[in-house]
């Protein structure tokens, strides 16, 4: 690999049409995508789906307690299976086009005998499969091989990530869609930004004081922080820092601090003692991307438990509006003829690491050409 870059990805990066199809081939045919937690399809037929960059994910619980993941696509005429981003299909998935129907593990399971299609065999037309991976109770996927698997990319931190999620985690909620009028490249950015916290984000300030730190390995960004002592000044930060239980399933450091893992290129972890969030950012256009969200907790019946996850998104809930709006003031100066690049001092570390990734992956300056 090439050395480090000093200075930013161009502006231009941030809003053309044609890199944007080409990081669509070069950076997102490869990557992994996080659909779900084992525990969000507990039962035969429960499904999670989403949609990335034109393609159709289906993950489905087989009659075998097995996790599957499929293209949500019927093998007759492309018709889309399951609708929504969950739900039960019962014992079968049956296409609501021309009724052709799938076993739970993929396999063709009927075609209407009227439709003429006698000759068909049915081990040629089942579900199209996703290659998928089960890492640490999440499930991913991805369209082509290329990189690493995700155990690979996060052998890092897999140590320090373990505790947080054991066997038991179950969904807090439903996944929630926030689109931004942002390229992706920017709310990753933001996401590994350290120099705006005691900028831009005064809670998250008065949470860690001087505690907030980063580094950058091969394919992780790791942010943290430590919930300091000292009372703040205000009163949902306050309250969380005094009703914040200690969890059996943590020792040491772990039960005051908060740490946030970037998966390259578009998936975050957001790792907190009493709850663990993951954050993917769906490119949609060179300028709108898809935030898609949902947090996991332990089964905890504890009343200060529950108080402290309901103030841990009070804090999060401000700290996300506040940087909505920064992303928003960032893209809006990609387009500006004052702006081609910037600087990136010592200490940003995570902004140089991606942008050397992308760069070596799109062809850099080829790209432009």
């Amino acid at each position: 690999m090439t050395s480090p870059p000093t200075e930013s990805l161009p502006a231009w990066m941030y809003t053309d049409p044609a890199f944007f199809a080409r990081e669509r081939e070069t950076v997102f045919r490869t990557a992994w995508q996080v659909v779900c937690h084992l525990n969000d399809i507990p039962e035969a037929g429960d499904y999670q789906a989403f949609d990335f960059l034109g393609e159709r994910v289906l993950t489905v619980r087989g009659d075998d307690g097995e996790v599957r993941s499929f293209h949500n696509v019927c093998r007759h005429r492309a018709s889309r299976l399951a609708d929504g981003t969950h739900g039960n299909c019962g014992r079968r998935i049956v296409c609501p086009y021309h009724a052709w129907s799938y076993r739970l593990d993929g396999r063709l399971a009927n075609v209407p005998p009227w439709q003429g299609f006698e000759g068909l065999d049915p081990a040629e037309h089942g579900l199209k499969a996703l290659e998928q991976e089960v890492y640490l109770g999440f499930v991913f996927v991805r369209f082509a091989a290329g990189l690493p698997s995700v155990a690979e990319m996060m052998a890092p931190y897999t140590e320090e990530l373990a505790p947080h999620c054991p066997a038991d985690l179950v969904p807090q909620g439903r996944v929630t869609l926030r689109p931004r009028p942002v390229n992706w490249k920017n709310v990753g950015d933001n996401y590994s930004d350290s120099l705006h916290i005691p900028v831009a984000h005064p809670g998250l300030t008065r949470l860690f004081g001087s505690s907030y730190g980063i580094e950058a390995r091969p394919w992780v960004d790791k942010m943290w922080g430590d919930i300091v002592e000292t009372p703040s000044s205000n009163w949902v930060e306050r309250g969380y820092q005094a009703l914040l239980p200690q969890f059996g399933h943590l020792e040491g450091r772990a039960q005051r601090r908060w740490n946030y893992y970037k998966l390259w290129p578009n998936i975050a972890f957001d790792v907190y003692p009493d709850q663990i969030d993951f954050m993917q950012w769906i490119p949609v256009s060179p300028t709108q991307t898809m935030i898609r969200e949902i947090a996991y907790v332990r089964p905890d019946a504890r009343r200060e438990a529950k108080a402290a996850r309901y103030l841990n998104w009070r804090i999060n809930r401000q700290v996300n509006a506040e940087d909505t709006v920064l992303i928003a003031r960032v893209q809006e100066g990609m387009a500006s003829s004052g702006y081609e690049t910037g600087p990136l001092a010592p200490s940003e570390v995570c902004l140089k690491s991606f942008a050397e990734k992308l760069t070596a992956m799109t062809g850099g300056a080829r790209a432009a050409e």
